[in-house]
């Protein structure tokens, strides 16, 4: 497992990571206008949280990647409906709760 200083990344609860990385990740887009900027800090999430999902197995990491990645994407058009900051909430909620459900409960 890949570990930062003592801590095993496998060991992180991802459920406020893949949070942190959607708010985050749409945060920094929005206040620098640099999307691709956004984006990195959506895939360094993604990456911290990759070695969990992936101890549950490979389906369940390619799952939890596609569902994160897929709910960016969701955001979009579901902010012209709802506003862009419920838009953010909901995809990061709806993250969020499938990464523990899947991956973080079980420990």
């Amino acid at each position: 497992m890949a570990n930062v200083g003592a801590v095993k990344l496998s060991s992180i609860p991802t459920a406020p990571l893949t949070a942190l990385g959607l708010v985050g990740g749409f945060v920094l887009a929005n206040r620098t206008g640099n999307r691709p900027l956004g984006g990195v800090v959506m895939a360094a999430a993604n990456a911290a949280a990759l070695p969990s999902w992936t101890s549950r197995g490979p389906a369940t990491a390619a799952g939890l990647s596609a569902l994160y990645w897929g709910a960016m994407g969701a955001s979009h058009p579901l902010a012209k409906k709802i506003g862009v900051w419920p838009s953010v909430g909901t995809v990061a909620a709806v993250s969020a709760g499938a990464a523990w459900i899947a991956a973080d409960r079980r420990r």
